[in-house]
């Protein structure tokens, strides 16, 4: 077996690493400061913390061990190579940065805060193609076995984590964990797509290609012509479809108004938008 190599995987372990630093410091100095709660197995290890005093880091490193070992059977070896180094960054760092305390007297703030910092840590770790391993590993081994959404397993676990916490220290702390949850999930959002997000836009008119044209003319825009037919009243005519950068949005729709103020006009969320004009 041939380990990759190069800038790329270099960049890779950089990102995990830098990922991995700024959770733990998000994870130590506002959530546990803050006495918060997270999901998955984070969210065990804390509880272990909190009612055990057991090491965040240490807890968090052994109960993933099982979890690698059958990943590691099951999956690629890449993405538990990459796992395996955010799981050990994020112990050890945990473990250097548990002294460090922030902790604020209002416990939405300390949510909010922990959220923004723990969803940028995440977002870097997993946009360099690893995880944190613990959830996520169940997710994929449930979706490899049975078929069951990655989304909806980790939905379950966190539920049933936050429920936990909700028993065993108290429905507030699980209620501002799930505020930290949301705003971390956010987070990691915009990290992963950062400016490859886009709109796209779909436009039924009667003057398509004089749209296309100005189009391309005034904002260097591609557009794509359809060939469709009105399910009504069964008149064959051309869609223009384009993607274009959020700011410009408003200039399309102007640029479709000025040519026909009756076309009808579709504007949605794109992600992951590759190639000219976007991201190589």
């Amino acid at each position: 077996m041939t380990w990759p190599a190069g800038p790329r995987w270099m960049w890779k372990w950089l990102s995990i690493l830098a990922g991995a630093l700024i959770y733990a410091l998000g994870l130590n100095a506002f959530l546990v400061s803050n006495h918060l709660a997270e999901g998955g197995f984070v969210g065990i290890s804390l509880l272990f913390l909190y009612l055990l005093h057991w090491p965040l880091g240490l807890t968090f490193f052994l109960l993933n061990i099982p979890l690698l070992w059958i990943g590691w059977r099951v999956f690629g070896h890449e993405f538990i190579v990459l796992t395996t180094g955010g799981v050990v960054a994020v112990s050890l760092f945990s473990s250097l940065t548990a002294r460090i305390q922030l902790p604020t007297h209002d416990p939405l703030l300390g949510a909010l805060y922990a959220g923004v910092v723990t969803g940028l840590g995440l977002g870097l770790i997993f946009r360099s193609g690893a995880t944190t391993g613990g959830s996520d590993i169940i997710a994929r081994l449930v979706r490899h076995r049975y078929g069951v959404s990655m989304g909806r397993t980790l939905f379950s676990i966190d539920v049933c984590v936050i429920g936990i916490v909700a028993v065993l220290i108290g429905r507030e702390t699980a209620m501002y964990s799930l505020v930290a949850l949301f705003v971390a999930s956010r987070v990691i959002d915009f990290v992963i797509e950062g400016t490859r997000r886009g709109k796209a836009l779909t436009i039924v008119s009667d003057h398509p290609e004089a749209i296309a044209d100005a189009i391309h003319r005034q904002l260097e825009r591609g557009t794509t012509l359809f060939q469709a037919v009105g399910g009504f009243t069964g008149t064959p005519r051309q869609v223009v479809y384009c993607v274009v950068s959020r700011e410009e949005v408003v200039r399309v729709q102007q640029i479709v108004h000025a040519a026909d103020p009756r076309a009808f006009v579709v504007v949605n969320d794109v992600h992951e938008v590759l190639g000219e004009g976007f991201t190589r």
